[in-house]
């Protein structure tokens, strides 16, 4: 089966260039669009030297929601990394949005945090986070904690989109 490449773009809140990779585009369902990435895949972190990811993983773009979500291979020590984002934003083969730094992880061991809370209070300064900005990642934050700790789809299992890159 062969897939669409598009390219996967994050951002800090000035514009900068954050985490940016290509990946497939595997499809849709009810929880938004998937893509995808085969171990070996490069990906860099702004102008960084790009970095050789180990194990595959797919990435959920909600189509309305303040956040995105990564899904790691086994046996990768992270199952799930949540990104505080603004709504992800598709256009000519592209899908980009804001990181904004707060971050809702599942370990395989089972610990679920929210991760850099810390940055994004210093974000919220250096960058004038607008009021609704914060406001939203707070209700993203708080969504995604109860949700990857209920289980919730589409945190109850590994998606079977995971198939389609290991």
């Amino acid at each position: 089966m062969s897939f669409e490449t598009v390219n996967v773009v994050y951002r800090k809140y000035d514009g900068s260039l954050h985490w940016h990779h290509p990946a497939l585009l595997l499809g849709e369902d009810e929880h938004g669009v998937w893509t995808g990435c085969v171990a070996g895949t490069l990906g860099r972190k702004g102008s960084e030297p790009p970095i050789i990811w180990q194990q595959a993983f797919v990435i959920l773009f909600p189509r309305d929601g303040w956040w995105t979500a990564l899904f790691n291979a086994e046996p990768d020590k992270t199952e799930i990394y949540c990104d505080i984002t603004t709504v992800p934003e598709w256009r000519d083969g592209e899908v980009t949005m804001v990181d904004l730094d707060l971050d809702v992880i599942r370990k395989r061991d089972g610990r679920i945090f929210l991760d850099d809370e810390d940055e994004f209070d210093e974000h919220q300064v250096r960058y004038a986070y607008p009021p609704d900005v914060i406001a939203n990642a707070r209700v993203a934050a708080d969504h995604l904690m109860k949700a990857v700790t209920d289980f919730t789809a589409p945190f109850a299992t590994p998606p079977h989109w995971l198939s389609h890159v290991t």
